[in-house]
């Protein structure tokens, strides 16, 4: 399986990449398409300076080359979404050139090379749904700046282009390019997958399938779309080149056009356009305010905070769960084996539940960390603290106030808990008998019991000193 994908990414702009109108998802069809997106006689687009600003960022993330020069194209072709009857892009001389991607699946890190990423107007939207035997235009999306990050095709199966599609997703949105939004067509992928014989250097005939907004679409599209290929193949047959299309309900393909050349889209730069001229000034400017990136944050992780690359990769999935746990060991000053387990853990599982991400947490970094300080203390076992946990993600009140109220603190008296372990050695001799017979599960029993007479409180690492030096004395 060979695959290369290429992505649109909507550029979190507040007006249009030619003109000045909204961008803004969900407005009334048709109320946010001036003059200049459906090309009515007489009016010049003029570039988004905000968008060419957000190209030159991902090119500088992904390592690739900014051209200082590059320039808009006609990209020609007929559709019924598209006003003007041609498409502002770019082609021969794009914004950004090269580049590479990191992609982590578990232990393995893959390296997916970058053709080029370059700039241009999205279409607007056909609707099907609201007529019968009719079909609707939306114009509102038409002019929306888009970012298209072309792949190499260095991709093997459907697994390593979903995980380099969640690490671009993820990319494009701690950069602020982009908000990602799946749903609102904010980032979308179109996937060109060929087979060839195990072995071969040689690409085999290539499909693009267009438009899927969602990973799991990503992964079964080009499964299904790789197997028709090999059964094809493998019976005779021919691939042909085209553009299809992947129908979710029945889980498979179907064919939408041939696939065309660039020759046949007729590109020419386009008249009513200056050339795109980015000053060094201009590319230094974004370099400067770039924010630390994943790659160098998670080994930073790694490095600073002894954390194992699972742990690192993971707190590094979205910035806004990295900064969170930075925060939090900032707030703790230090402890970050700690922090790592309860954000990756309590604090992630609550989230899931909740159906919230970071930003919606009830739970802030300052809150957790009063949680946290207590179990490093000593002040709560860890089976309280979830409970503690549980109410604070609940309500509003403190860890502290918590632990008064429900009266949690942990019992560190050495003199109070050997009260209470001498009174259970005292009152189990048959335990005791089994246990120094060699039964180490009895030992199990005189835990449960003294943590079951001091209610949970007593320090579990005393309970286990005391009953060893009292049962083998």
């Amino acid at each position: 399986m060979v695959i290369g994908l290429e992505t649109h990414a909507q550029l979190s702009t507040a007006s249009k990449m030619f003109s000045g109108a909204s961008t803004a998802f969900g407005a009334a069809p048709n109320t946010q398409a001036c003059a200049v997106d459906i090309a009515l006689p007489g009016v010049l687009p003029v570039a988004n300076r905000g968008a060419v600003d957000r190209a030159i960022r991902f090119g500088l993330a992904v390592g690739g080359t900014i051209n200082r020069h590059s320039i808009f194209a006609r990209k020609n072709y007929f559709y019924p979404d598209l006003p003007k009857g041609y498409q502002i892009s770019q082609y021969e001389l794009p914004i950004v050139q090269g580049g590479r991607v990191s992609v982590r699946m578990g232990s393995i890190e893959k390296i997916v090379r970058l053709t080029r990423a370059h700039l241009e107007e999205d279409a607007g939207k056909l609707l099907h749904e609201q007529y019968r035997d009719l079909s609707g235009i939306d114009l509102n999306r038409a002019g929306t700046p888009l970012l298209e990050i072309v792949s190499e095709p260095d991709m093997r199966s459907a697994e390593e282009a979903v995980a380099y599609a969640k690490t671009l997703h993820a990319l494009v949105r701690w950069i602020e390019i982009s908000d990602g939004n799946m749903q609102e067509g904010s980032f979308r992928c179109d996937a060109n997958v060929s087979v060839r014989p195990t072995g071969s250097d040689k690409l085999g005939t290539r499909c693009e399938i267009k438009n899927l907004n969602s990973f799991r679409f990503l992964e079964r599209a080009i499964e299904y779309e790789a197997r028709r290929h090999i059964e094809t193949l493998e019976g005779g047959g021919k691939i042909f080149q085209e553009t299809r299309l992947y129908d979710p309900d029945r889980d498979q393909t179907r064919p939408m056009r041939s696939k065309e050349d660039a020759h046949d889209y007729r590109y020419f730069p386009d008249p009513d356009l200056l050339p795109l001229d980015v000053s060094q000034a201009w590319v230094d400017q974004v370099r400067q305010a770039l924010p630390e990136l994943p790659g160098a944050k998670r080994a930073r992780f790694e490095r600073e905070f002894g954390l194992t690359a699972y742990e690192a990769s993971t707190l590094t999935g979205t910035r806004e769960f990295a900064e969170f746990f930075e925060s939090l060991v900032r707030v703790l000053s230090g402890a970050p084996k700690l922090a790592a387990s309860w954000v990756l853990g309590e604090f992630s599982a609550a989230l899931n539940r909740s159906g919230v991400d970071v930003s919606g947490s009830p739970v802030s970094s300052d809150r957790l960390a009063g949680l946290l300080k207590r179990i490093e203390d000593n002040s709560i076992t860890r089976k309280s603290a979830g409970e503690v946990f549980d109410e604070m993600w609940n309500g509003s009140m403190s860890a502290d106030a918590i632990i008064e109220s429900r009266g949690l603190k942990q019992i560190s008296d050495i003199a109070q808990i050997e009260k209470i372990v001498e009174a259970i050695i005292a009152a189990n001799p048959a335990q005791v008998a089994e246990f120094r017979a060699g039964k180490d599960k009895a030992f199990n029993f005189f835990v449960g019991q003294v943590m079951k007479a001091s209610r949970g409180k007593a320090n579990p690492a005393q309970v286990n000193e005391l009953l060893r030096r009292k049962l083998l004395g």
